[in-house]
């Protein structure tokens, strides 16, 4: 089960689509940099989504640890 997981994760992580979550102001930057042949606002979506789900992810490590710990102690009891 454990194999399935991180597999599970990995295929995740590797292939992810680019989604697009900006806000107004940084959407608006972004586009006029790209318009003018600049290239410094191509990883700022990328860099968004990084950190909106970093939470997440430490959520979700937190719930599995949990959850074999509890396991681990009632089949020890």
């Amino acid at each position: 089960m454990l194999k399935r997981f991180l597999l599970l994760t990995l295929f995740l992580f590797v292939l992810n689509n680019d989604v697009f979550s900006q806000c107004a102001m940084c959407k608006s930057v972004v586009e006029a940099n790209l318009e003018s042949g600049d290239t410094k606002g191509a990883g700022l979506n990328d860099g968004i989504l990084y950190l909106m789900a970093m939470p997440y992810v430490s959520i979700l490590l937190f719930g599995v640890f949990w959850f074999f710990q509890n396991k681990k102690t009632q089949t020890s009891s």
